[in-house]
C-alpha cells in the first residue's frame, strides 16, 4: 500500500515527471538533469522496451531518486520494474489481476481510475491513493471535483493532458496529491540529448508549483 510518507514525497514534489524512454544510455543523465533542476524524481514509463534497462541505471546512480515504473500492465511487468529498483508502480487502468498481485506481494502501486465504480473497486480493496487518468479527455478538473464529492477520502494524481496552463487547477483541489507531467522531458527532447530544455521545464514546473 501507498503509506503516508510516499504520499508526503509525492506532495512535495507535486508534479511527477512521466517519462518515455527509448535508450537506456540516456537515462542517467535525464535523471541528473531533472534533480539538478528541483525534481529529484521519474516515471518510467513502460512504453518502450528500455524501461527495465533504464530504471535499474538509473537506481544505481541515484538510490534516493522517487523511481516509478508507469504504464504498467501485466504482472511480468511489475516483477521487472520492482527488480530494476522502482519505488511504486504506476498503472493507467485498474487491472485486477495487477492489482491484486502488487498487494498480495507487498508491492507499492497506484492504479488506474476515471469513473466512480473503479474508485470503488480501489477503496474495497483499502487503496486510498489512485491515478486519474487519462485526466482531460475524462472530464478534467470538473470531473475531478465530482469525484471527490462522495469520495473524499480519495487521493488522486491526475495525469494525461496536464500541462502548465492547468496543472495548477488540479493542484488546487486538496484531494490531489501530485499530477504527472509528460511535458518536461519529452521522449524528442531526450532522444535530441536537449537537456537545456529539459532542465529550463523543470526549473519553471518547480517555479510554477511553489504557490501549491
Amino acid at each position: 500500500m501507498i503509506n503516508n510518507a510516499l504520499i508526503d514525497q509525492l506532495a512535495a514534489l507535486a508534479v511527477m515527471p512521466v517519462i518515455q524512454i527509448e535508450n537506456a544510455d540516456d537515462a542517467v543523465k535525464l535523471v541528473e538533469v531533472l534533480s539538478d533542476n528541483g525534481l529529484p524524481a521519474a516515471e518510467i514509463t513502460f512504453r518502450s522496451a528500455a524501461a527495465g534497462e533504464s530504471i535499474r541505471r538509473i537506481r544505481a546512480a541515484f538510490p534516493n531518486v522517487l523511481l516509478c515504473a508507469g504504464t504498467v500492465l501485466t504482472i511480468a511487468q511489475v516483477d521487472e520494474a520492482v527488480a530494476a529498483g522502482a519505488d511504486f508502480i504506476i498503472s493507467p487502468g485498474f487491472n485486477p489481476t495487477t492489482v491484486n498481485y502488487c498487494i498480495d506481494n507487498g508491492i507499492k502501486i497506484i492504479p488506474g481510475i476515471n469513473n466512480p465504480s473503479q474508485i470503488e473497486q480501489a477503496l474495497e480493496l483499502g487503496i486510498k491513493v489512485v491515478k486519474f487518468f487519462p485526466a482531460e479527455a475524462s472530464g478534467g478538473v470538473n470531473m475531478v471535483k465530482a469525484l471527490v464529492g462522495p469520495y473524499s477520502q480519495i487521493k488522486l494524481m491526475p495525469t494525461g493532458g496536464i500541462k502548465p496552463s492547468n496543472v495548477m487547477d488540479y493542484l488546487a483541489v486538496p484531494q490531489v496529491v501530485a499530477c504527472g507531467g509528460s511535458w518536461i522531458a519529452t521522449t524528442a527532447a531526450i532522444t535530441n540529448n536537449d537537456w537545456d530544455t529539459i532542465a529550463k521545464n523543470a526549473r519553471e514546473t518547480c517555479q510554477l508549483v511553489q504557490a501549491k
